[in-house]
């Protein structure tokens, strides 16, 4: 039976943890004989422009030895030519894995509704779980992904805090937003975090109340694709919550600065902040690539390496 990776709920602690172990090891080292894609091909389907989503979903998919289609809007005209069930469709006739980064998120739950092939959710407006799955295997290689570690999410309730919540209903963290009122999660979302009790979950207004002793500052962009029209109300809103060396004071002397980029400096995150010495944005970018060539290879459930002739890290998730 097929699985997609739309979101982070349907995959279990004990799933996170084999996809974190195999990222390990695909990284480590380069793997020219693992190759769970030979003979294979992966759809791209991308509604919105995109640096490193595109490419390391390329270059992965190449390294596990298959062939990627890069389908723009413009190419396929997905909802206005073409209905998302005809080319989930079609699709998955022609490939094996469909690759979906959409402006709606019902868009992709569509998309994996009708496709017979895995479907990844590469970002929608509602969620964005690559992205924190990646973040989450960089702080686990920093000895921070468990429920002692704060990690603060300064800013705007996105689909990246969305997928935060999501994760942290699945392992145990500790997890701060600092937001304006009108910009909090999607509630639903939040409800289901809280009920599943497995995180510490806090929603506060105060950035720097959120920054105290925090193990980790999280910031995204004010105004996202799609958003432009809000600008200058949501540069207003946001004042007051910009990454810079004030707020970093706040935090632990060991604290861990976090972006997903692509950052507007001066704005969420200032240059010497997202630049200096706390930053691991480089490494939360690279490790895209290793954790999304994981889940390919997950959901594929095939060609790879047995347990033990893996170099794995040794601790499972804390908690």
């Amino acid at each position: 039976m097929k699985r997609d990776f739309v979101s982070l709920t349907g995959f279990s602690k004990d799933e996170i943890s084999e996809i974190f172990e195999l990222s390990g090891w695909l990284k480590e080292q380069p793997r020219p004989d693992y190759r769970p894609l030979a003979g294979k091909s992966a759809a791209l389907i991308f509604e919105k422009p995109s640096l490193r989503t595109h490419v390391s979903f390329q270059v992965g998919i190449s390294q596990l030895g298959g062939d990627a289609i890069f389908l723009s809007q413009e190419n396929i005209g997905l909802s206005m030519r073409e209905s998302v069930r005809d080319a989930a469709e079609v699709l998955s006739r022609y490939n094996d894995l469909i690759i979906a980064r959409t402006m709606a998120h019902r868009t992709v739950e569509e998309l994996a509704a009708h496709s017979s092939v895995p479907v990844i959710n590469a970002l929608t407006d509602r969620l964005h779980p690559c992205q924190i799955l990646a973040d989450a295997f960089t702080l686990r290689e920093r000895g921070l992904l468990s429920e002692g570690a704060k990690i603060a999410f300064i800013g705007d309730g996105n689909n990246v805090v969305n997928s935060w919540l999501e994760l942290a209903g699945v392992i145990p963290i500790h997890f701060v937003l600092a937001c304006p009122e009108k910009y909090q999660p999607d509630p639903d979302i939040l409800m289901l975090a809280k009920a599943a009790k497995i995180s510490r979950i806090e929603i506060v207004r105060d950035a720097y109340a959120a920054a105290e002793d925090a193990d980790v500052l999280y910031t995204d962009v004010w105004v996202s694709m799609g958003q432009e029209g809000e600008r200058c109300a949501r540069e207003a809103a946001f004042k007051n919550y910009q990454v810079n060396a004030k707020l970093l004071r706040e935090a632990s002397p060991r604290c861990l600065v976090m972006h997903c980029l692509p950052a507007h400096r001066g704005e969420e995150i200032t240059a010497d902040v997202l630049e200096g010495e706390h930053s691991i944005v480089m490494e939360q970018a690279e490790n895209r690539l290793h954790v999304q060539k994981a889940i390919i290879a997950h959901l594929l459930e095939e060609g790879q390496p047995e347990r033990e002739d893996r170099r794995t890290f040794s601790r499972v998730l804390e908690g």
